[in-house]
Order: C-alpha cells, then structure tokens, then sequence
C-alpha cells in the first residue's frame, strides 16, 4: 500500500519534538508499504523549494515554510495557509492507495482532501487536539467569522474522511459531538516507545548529571518541551520557590524554547531560584531525550487549567512513561485518572501550589516510592501504550479505509465500523498500581 502521509510539523529523532509520524511511518515502512510524508521543513536556512529525504525507509517531502512558538498566532496562520496550498500539490502528484492526514493544524485537512478527491483515493483523518475549541478557548480564534470557518472546516475534514483516528477518549468524544459516526472513530493514543528509552545505561544519566555541578546526586525534577503560553511552564517556577524553602536540595529542570522562555526566564530571576534551585536548558534533539529522563527523578508534563487540554495527548507523558519514571501533572482529565489509579506519579490538579510542593518533596526523598511508581509507569507503558501494538492497530484502520474504497462502499456505507482499537484503551481498574504516595 502507498500511503500519502500528510504532517505539517513532522520530526525526525534528530530534531526536537514529538516524534509519532516518525515512529508510526518507520513500522508502516517495516511492514512493506511505501510511506511519503509530505511535511514542512521550518529552518531558516535559504531553502525556497521542495527538497527530498530518507529517513528510515520514509520518503519525505520537505517544502521550507518558517514557523516557531515565537510566531504570533496571525504568523501561524499564515505558515498554516502557505503550507496547505502547497501541499496540496504535492500530494496530487504522489497519488498512491490512501492519504493521512495528522493535524494540528487543521488546516492539514484542505490538502488531504483535495488530494483525495483528485486523485480519487480514501482519506483517513487524526486528530491530536479539539480543533478548533483549543485555540478558540485559548484566545487565537477571536473573530465570529473565522470560528465558523474553523468548526465549518473540522466538520467538512471528518466528512471526507472513511475513518477518523483520535488520540484520546476525550478526542473522540469531541469528533462524534461534531457529527461523526462513533462507530467510526479509533483511539490510538500516543504511544510510549519502550525500547527507545530503555536503551540508555545507567552509566548514562551518571554522565548528565557529573556534567552538572549544580546537581550530583541530589532530587532531580525535569520538564521537556515546549515553552508555550498553553504549557503553562511558569507553574514550576513558583513550586520551585516553595521547594527552595521546604526542600532546597531538590533541582529542577526545564530543558525547551518557546515564545514564554524569556518571560519564565525573568520570572525565575524575580523569585530568585534561577541558578539556585531552577535550571534553564536549551532545546535538544528527541534522541537526547532519553538520557535527560534517565537522570531524572519525576518527569512533568504540564498545561494551563483549560477544559479543553484536559482531552490531550502528550508526548512527554508517555515519554515519562516509557522511560519507567514517576509523572508529575498538573492537569486533569484521563492522565490525571491512569496516574491517580496506577500509583505511577503525582497529579497536582485542585490542589494549592504549599500542598503541592510539600507532595513533591515527600514523594522525591522517598526512594521506595519513587522505585514503585517508575515500574507501575512502565507496566502501564509496556501493557497499555506500546508503540509497536499500537503502529499495526493504526495499519488495520488505514487497511480497512483503503479496502471499503476498493469494494465501492461509501463512507456513509460503512456504517457503525470500528477498528480493532478498543474505545478505551485502558480501564484504570484493570491497571497494576504502584505505591500509594507517601
């Protein structure tokens, strides 16, 4: 099968960022199809035009379209636009059996379908987040005008799709609110991708932290990622000047860039943990990721308090996960709920930042606990969250999608089906706990 997949901000191990296109497109190639990821490259390096790649098998398509997390959001929208139109002549011309498209953007969606419809062939759509409710909660999405266009948008993406894949629970509930057949929607979550992190030694996070100074052998708390404005990354900033108090031995970590990195930077020196208790690294490629988490004590994945985010899927959580670490979050919804049930980490949602921070340094100085909750988080990675069992579930949909087109059947036809993904991939009462929390 050739598969056209399209994802604006695809990543390869060697650039920073999440990496499921990268890891679901290799085993979609191992598994004998033929991948082109139609995708955009964002360094500002002279490049105007279309350039090709392989990478692991993975025919990628690079078309030079600046963005960042520095990008005001009318900047964005502008790289979503510019992208989408190129695309989707792009995509015309590979042809192939089936197209995908991931989102964010949903913008990705103008160019799947054109391609689609051209070149007539099934379409396959994933959703990472409630687009357009994220951005219209967090404020990008002002005008009345361009909210309709964005859920006009969503509706018609879903309405040429033989299958929508969402990446969580809450994602399907919010593709069926829109008028989907349930019965036609997979959750394949983010997955974590167990062999990736368990390949680094021990000797390996001895070596991050002697290149540390500032850390030896005390508690180390790490957050990778972005530096957004939805991260809310400035929420370690406070707990960090109320561990300084209680706990000064404990260090924490924030390795990423983003358009907030300055302002959490200044907030940081104000409160006077920058350098003391609070460190600031750059942003590293995903193949330095997992000797960063090896070292670390309690990996973070944080949101601002949005209802909206309570549906996400984060990378850093299953990166967490994979790693056998204990999670910190700071956000609720079905995470939060697979933590809490599992005992694999600490959930600080709804709680004052005094308890919080007490919570953190108990749990952090408590090596039985921290031991326990590392292997609850990696049975629940290994059980649960497999990248490879989760790769041939996503092969099945993109089959099936592929097969309901080659007998002439409809998307209307196809009824209530449901792919082999269960519709909750984990039940919290099924789930092998760690300790309580001390």
């Amino acid at each position: 099968m050739k598969i056209i997949y399209l994802h604006q901000y695809f990543n390869t191990p060697n650039m920073p960022g999440g990496t499921r296109s990268y890891e679901m497109a290799r085993r979609l190639v191992a598994k004998g199809h033929e991948v082109h990821m139609v995708t955009s490259w964002r360094e500002a390096d002279g490049r105007t035009q279309w350039f090709q790649t392989q990478e692991d098998g993975i025919v990628v398509h690079w078309l030079p379209v600046a963005y960042s997390n520095h990008m005001s959001y009318s900047q964005r929208i502008r790289a979503f636009f510019r992208f989408a139109l190129r695309a989707a002549q792009k995509a015309v011309s590979l042809r192939g059996d089936i197209v995908f498209a991931t989102s964010t953007p949903l913008t990705i969606a103008l160019p799947a379908v054109f391609a689609a419809r051209r070149n007539s062939l099934p379409m396959v759509f994933e959703v990472r987040d409630l687009w357009p409710e994220l951005p219209i909660a967090m404020g990008a999405l002002r005008n009345p005008v361009l909210r309709w266009v964005a859920r006009r948008l969503e509706r018609w993406a879903y309405r040429h799709s033989e299958s929508v894949v969402a990446l969580s629970p809450g994602m399907r509930d919010g593709v069926v609110a829109a008028g989907y057949a349930s019965g036609r929607v997979a959750v394949i979550p983010n997955s974590a991708d167990n062999d990736f992190f368990q390949s680094t030694s021990a000797s390996g996070a001895r070596v991050f932290r002697q290149q540390r100074t500032w850390l030896g052998e005390r508690p180390l708390l790490v957050y990778t990622g972005t530096f957004g404005r939805i991260n809310g990354v400035s929420y370690l900033v406070e707990l960090a000047a109320r561990l300084r108090v209680i706990a000064p031995d404990i260090r924490v970590l924030l390795v990423g860039d983003g358009q907030e990195v300055e302002q959490i930077r200044s907030r940081a020196v104000a409160a006077g943990v920058l350098g003391d208790n609070l460190f600031i690294e750059g942003q590293v490629a995903k193949r330095e990721i997992p000797a960063l988490l090896a070292a670390a004590d309690m990996t973070c994945s944080l949101f601002i308090d949005l209802p909206e985010m309570r549906a996400n899927s984060a990378n850093k959580f299953f990166d967490g996960l994979a790693a056998a670490k204990p999670i910190f979050l700071n956000y609720g919804g079905w995470q939060a709920d697979l933590v809490e049930a599992c005992g694999c980490g600490v959930v600080a949602w709804n709680k004052s930042l005094d308890d919080v921070a007490a919570l953190v340094a108990r749990c952090l100085h408590d090596r039985a606990w921290l031991e326990s909750a590392g292997k609850a988080a990696q049975v629940l990675a290994r059980e649960s969250f497999d990248r490879d069992v989760l790769a041939l579930q996503l092969e099945r949909v993109l089959l099936d999608a592929r097969d309901w087109r080659g007998e002439g059947a409809s998307a209307t036809a196809a009824g209530d089906y449901f792919s082999p993904v269960s519709k909750a991939p984990v039940e919290p009462e099924n789930l092998t706990r760690g300790s309580q929390l001390p």
